[in-house]
C-alpha cells in the first residue's frame, strides 16, 4: 500500500521535515522521510520495534542532526519529553521545573513553573520528591519540563510505556488538551490500540521508510476495520521476509 498523503491545514503544518535520511555507520536507519504535523493534531508514529521511531523523533527535536533532509522548526520551539524521565529525583516537583527553567532560559520562569504546575495536575504535589511519585506522576513531570518553554509542538518517544491504565489515562486527558489548546502532539508508540483511541493521524514506519500516512479509520478499512490487523498486514507486506526486531 502506499503511502497516503496528509491533508494539510489551511495555515500550514506546525511541524514539517523534509527527506530524513540517518545512517549509523553503514546500516541506514531513515530512508528519506518527509512528515509534518498541523496545529491542534495529534499524530502517532506507529511501527514495530526497530523502524526507526525513537531516531526519527529524535531529529525532530534537533537531538541528532540528519544526514540528509531538513526539520522545519528550531528545536527551541519544540517541546521533547523521552520515553525515561529525564528529571532528578532527590528534588521536588518545583525544582525540577525551576531548574529546567532556568537552564532553558525561560522567560518569566516562576510564573511559568506555577501555570505548568496547575496544567499538569501537580501543584498540590509541588513540594514531593519527584521520587515518592508514581510512574503515572512522574512521567507528567517529565511531560512538564518539555512543556516550560511553551512550545507549539510536543514530541514524546512512548509516553505511556511503563504505566498502568488509571495512570496512562489521566496523561492523556493531559496530552488531548494540549491539543486542544492548539498545539501539535506527535508521539511514538509500537501499541496500535493506543494510536487508534488518541491520534488524528498515523504515520506507520517500517524499516526506516513511511508505509502510510493517514487517518486510522483509513488504515483500518482495509482490513474490514480492524486496526491491528491492517497494521500487521501491511508491516508484513512492506518487509515479507523479515522478522520485526
Amino acid at each position: 500500500m502506499a503511502a497516503t498523503d496528509p491533508i494539510p491545514s489551511p495555515t500550514g503544518p506546525a511541524l514539517r521535515a523534509e527527506g530524513l535520511v540517518r545512517r549509523y555507520g553503514s546500516r541506514t536507519a531513515l530512508h528519506g522521510v518527509t512528515v509534518a504535523a498541523d496545529a491542534g493534531e495529534v499524530v502517532a508514529i506507529l511501527g514495530p520495534n526497530g523502524a526507526g521511531k525513537t531516531t526519527l523523533l529524535s531529529l525532530l527535536a534537533g537531538l541528532q542532526d540528519p544526514d540528509a533532509g531538513s526539520v522545519g522548526r528550531p528545536a527551541r520551539e519544540i517541546g521533547w519529553v523521552p520515553q525515561q524521565p529525564a528529571v532528578y529525583r532527590r528534588l521536588s516537583v518545583r525544582q525540577n521545573l525551576e531548574l529546567f527553567a532556568r537552564l532553558d532560559d525561560v522567560p518569566d520562569a516562576p510564573a511559568r513553573v506555577t501555570r505548568m504546575l496547575e496544567q499538569a495536575g501537580l501543584a498540590d504535589r509541588a513540594g514531593d520528591l519527584v521520587g515518592s511519585l508514581s510512574g503515572g506522576g512522574q512521567q507528567r513531570v517529565n511531560v512538564a519540563v518539555g512543556l516550560l518553554a511553551d512550545p507549539p509542538v510536543v514530541l514524546l518517544d512512548e509516553p505511556s510505556a511503563s504505566l498502568d491504565p488509571r495512570q496512562r489515562e489521566r496523561m492523556w486527558r493531559f496530552l488531548t488538551g494540549l491539543a486542544a489548546d492548539g498545539r501539535a502532539v506527535v508521539f511514538s508508540t509500537h501499541d496500535v490500540a493506543e494510536a487508534e483511541r488518541y491520534a488524528d493521524r498515523v504515520v506507520v514506519l517500517v524499516d526506516g521508510r513511511i508505509a502510510f500516512d493517514g487517518p486510522p479509520a483509513a488504515l483500518a478499512e482495509t482490513a474490514d476495520g480492524d486496526l491491528l490487523r491492517a497494521f500487521v498486514d501491511l508491516v508484513e507486506r512492506t518487509v515479507p521476509d523479515e522478522e520485526p526486531a
